[in-house]
């Protein structure tokens, strides 16, 4: 046989009767074959992979033709190969009598299979004496003229075992992968699934071959999918990471998966496919989910722990609630509070039903026509209302504990969390946050982050309220301790003002220390006092009022301004010491070491203004310099040495003493007036001068003038100003008389007096005031040292003074019935309205003051008098 022939030939297979027929004709009965039957193999077939070599063998038992393939896995040319024996060329010698009769037995019309060593002769190849092993199948068949012929298909046993094992590895791979696993053909069809896809979908992974991703998806998700999947298999681009969200058949629960998609090849490097890897990231995604929820909800706490409670107002501490939970916790949120907590009541909560009053205090919404409740009827926000007794809200209330409300059908709210407001086991109100229709319901996790931060609220709203209580408190005590009403002082026209911080600053209107004070002293002369307590709340309003009464103490005994203030620095070493006042005026007795934790430091200004002379003697206590405007003269800040500030100590203090030309204007203050946050201290003082330009205005419209120039109605601390026109005593309201010492003094005293008060038509004056001149005159005489002088002093009251140069004080006693003096000062304080004595540079001086006749006071008869005391 010289060739394989070329028309179809028919042969028997021993093993099931069957008849083949060759590729290459057919009877002539059949009809042609379509075109279809004779496309070419699609690339990638098996042949690619196993690469099977061909040759035939004559009647002769030789090679009569050589494939293409036999050249390259033999290594022997066709030219060489037709004509040589097989069995002597290629099978080992110790093989070759049994391949003789299975080569005979194949002649003799039978088919063999089988593996069959071979050696590969030197062909010029480099390749001689080269073994392997082929697996042989050799066919029986006929040639043109009938003779016994045969043809063998060759393959080479390491290809076949190559291909095992890549089969088996794929097999493995494919069938054992804990991942869902596809192969999709170029149609989108599934061409195989492995068993942990079918484990998940259902059924057995035959069952799924020939689906699509409209079997699994819904429309929208599998369109989506669908397109990624031709552009993997058009660009041969892989995907990772594809998030696909789908519903496993037979349940409602929404799954997540995450699949890896890559073009798949076949041997001749042609697209069969595509590989789709899928993992369920269903539970990883809930616990990114979880972790992203406790992020934001720590970010939530930091930012309510930065937001919440910066200021002592319950209003704003409500809104900072909400700017914190709107929109980063919930779309739309109310807080209410009780109104009892609102109008200042000792105790905050309300009925223990729950259905007390409350105010919409606070609404914040981050979606568009949302109404002002969570539940319920719509509350408008500053509106007073109550929750049934049946409602959730009034069961939040009353249990103090949270309650979740589902929204109702064709309502904007998804689901609402009622969270009451808890500070110290007192339930202050109520904030309900809410979700609208299509944001993920609330969870235990939002359920317990709502309550912490109702609770944060809720101790800074509880705060507010203590707080607001003590600053109203403060307030009424510090109001309590001012000079009531446009205090009255001879010689000085008075006006001043006290205006408390603003309540819109950072310090939330809370009450400060500062205090002014005007005081009447013996012989028409005036103290005035401006302080400041540094600090602020109700300790410093009761420090100031400490400083206060013991200024007004320290200024009744008539001690100079410089020893006021030093007394004054040694009481406020001592007003944080236990014991208050009696522990301060301790120290003001006997100076001691303060205790830096005790010490109370304020600042103070203290004038005494005498109306006789108009002389004003100033001293210092780190105290902001007064300001004088003469007539037709520029503001002008007087030079009185500062000082350090009270509770400091150890530093004395000086006296400055200025005359006060008459209609000068005076001008005492705080810092609040010229400092604040905005404006140095600088340009304050220099503002506050400026604005002094006309002094003889109104001492009201003066005052008004000064605050709206420096827009003191928006400053933080607080301010107190104390304004005083000089309007000197007239010569002519002065009687003044120097006595040589001697007896006949106490006769010329009473004619001067007589004749005075002639002058001044206060006749019914006349003889109380010779009877109480003798004593005083007298007493000088017996007691006193130096030369007498006797001034009567006619204001508002009419005041007589007696000076000598002695440093004794009389002091009144009460006389025995057989003593026949040491009545004299006891008729003073009988017939005169106020009498006292006072320590001078040169001596002292024992005064008494008589107020004037006007029609009503009724003065008492002097031989009365002298009656009573016998």
């Amino acid at each position: 046989m010289s060739e394989i022939p070329a028309k179809a030939t028919e042969s028997e297979d021993p093993s099931d009767g069957a008849r083949t027929r060759s590729a290459g004709g057919g009877s002539g009965d059949e009809a042609p074959p379509t075109d279809a039957m004779w496309q070419s193999s699609p690339p990638g077939s098996m042949y690619d992979y196993i690469k099977v070599a061909s040759f035939s063998i004559g009647p002769d038992g030789l090679v009569d033709q050589w494939s293409l393939r036999a050249e390259q896995l033999f290594g022997i040319p066709a030219e060489r190969a037709v004509g040589m024996d097989p069995i002597e060329a290629f099978v080992d010698p110790d093989l070759r009598e049994q391949g003789q009769r299975k080569m005979a037995e194949v002649l003799d019309g039978r088919e063999w299979t089988g593996v069959v060593p071979f050696r590969v002769p030197d062909g010029g190849t480099g390749r001689r004496g080269e073994e392997g092993l082929a697996e042989v199948y050799v066919m029986p068949t006929r040639t043109a003229e009938g003779d016994r012929a045969a043809v063998c298909t060759v393959v080479d046993v390491r290809t076949l075992r190559r291909i095992e094992t890549d089969l088996a590895a794929s097999q493995a791979i494919f069938g054992q992968s804990p991942f869902g696993f596809l192969l999709i053909d170029t149609d989108l069809k599934v061409r195989r699934a492995n068993e942990r896809f079918a484990s998940i979908f259902g059924g057995t992974p035959r069952d799924h071959r020939g689906k699509g991703v409209h079997d699994y998806l819904p429309r929208g998700e599998a369109e989506r999918v669908a397109a990624t999947l031709r552009r993997v298999l058009d660009s041969g681009e892989a995907v990772t990471d594809l998030h696909v969200t789908g519903f496993v058949p037979g349940s409602d629960e929404r799954r997540h998966w995450s699949v890896n998609l890559y073009r798949v090849h076949g041997g001749s490097g042609s697209p069969i496919g595509i590989a789709w890897l899928g993992i369920d990231t269903t539970a990883r995604r809930a616990a990114a989910r979880e972790a992203a929820a406790a992020r934001r909800n720590l970010a939530l706490l930091n930012d309510a722990g930065t937001r919440i409670g910066n200021s002592l107002d319950l209003e704003t501490t409500a809104r900072q609630l909400l700017d914190v939970v709107v929109p980063g916790f919930c779309d739309l949120a109310t807080v209410d509070l009780y109104q009892g907590l609102l109008a200042g009541d000792e105790t905050p909560p309300g009925l223990a039903d729950g259905s007390a009053a409350l105010c919409r205090v606070a609404f914040a919404s981050a979606v568009s026509d949302a109404p002002l409740s969570g539940t319920g009827a719509p509350v408008e926000l500053g509106a007073v209302h109550h929750y049934p007794f049946n409602s959730p809200c009034a069961d939040a209330l009353r249990t103090a504990r949270p309650v979740t409300v589902p929204g109702e059908d064709g309502d904007l709210v998804q689901s609402t969390l009622a969270v009451p407001m808890v500070a110290q086991d007192t339930v202050v109100g109520l904030a309900q946050f809410s979700r609208a229709k299509g944001s993920e319901p609330f969870g235990q996790r939002d359920r317990d982050l709502a309550v912490e931060l109702a609770a944060r609220a809720a101790v800074n709203i509880d705060n507010a309220r203590l707080y607001r209580r003590e600053h109203e408190r403060a307030l009424i005590l510090q109001r309590s301790l001012l000079p009531p009403g446009d205090p009255e002082a001879s010689g000085l026209d008075i006006a001043c003002r006290y205006l408390p911080g603003s309540a819109a600053t950072g310090r939330a209107g809370e009450v400060g220390g500062d205090w002014f004070d005007v005081i009447e002293l013996p012989g028409h002369r005036t103290a005035l006092v401006v302080g400041d307590v540094m600090g602020r709340g109700l300790r410093a309003a009761v420090a100031m009022g400490e400083l206060r009464t013991a200024v007004r103490t320290l200024a009744l005994l008539d001690l100079e301004p410089a020893e006021v203030l030093s007394q004054l620095d040694e009481i406020a070493r001592g007003l944080g010491a236990p014991g208050g006042v009696q522990q301060a005026t301790r120290a003001a007795r006997r100076p001691r070491e303060a205790d830096p934790s005790e010490v109370y430091l304020a600042t103070c200004i203290y004038a005494v203004y005498d109306s006789v002379t108009r002389r004003c003697t100033f001293a210092n206590a780190g105290h902001l310099p007064p300001v004088l405007v003469e007539p037709g003269e520029s503001a002008l800040m007087l030079d009185v040495p500062p000082g350090m500030p009270l509770g400091v100590g150890g530093e004395p203090f000086e006296e400055v003493e200025v005359e006060l030309p008459e209609g000068a204007l005076l001008a005492l203050y705080t810092d609040g007036l010229v400092e604040s946050r905005a404006h140095p201290l600088d340009e304050g003082l220099e503002a506050f001068v400026g604005a002094l330009t006309d002094p003889s205005r109104p001492l009201e419209d003066v005052c008004d003038h000064v605050l709206n120039t420096l827009d003191s109605h928006h400053r933080e601390d607080d301010i107190a100003l104390l304004m005083a026109r000089v309007q000197g005593l007239p010569a002519e309201s002065v009687g003044d008389w120097t006595l040589p010492r001697e007896p006949r003094s106490v006769g010329r005293a009473r004619e001067d007096a007589r004749a005075q008060l002639t002058a001044w038509d206060l006749e019914p004056l006349i003889d109380t005031t010779e009877l109480l001149v003798s004593e005083l005159v007298t007493n000088a005489l017996r007691y006193g040292e130096g030369e007498i002088r006797l001034r009567l002093l006619l204001d508002r009251t009419l005041v007589c003074e007696v000076w000598d140069s002695g440093l004794v004080q009389p002091r009144r006693r009460r006389a025995r019935d057989t003593d026949e003096g040491g009545r004299g000062l006891q008729l003073v304080g009988l017939l005169s309205a106020a009498w006292g004595s006072r320590r001078t540079t040169h001596g002292k001086t024992v005064w008494f003051e008589l107020p004037l006749p006007d029609g009503e006071n009724v003065l008492t008869d002097p031989a009365e008098a002298l009656l009573n005391l016998f």
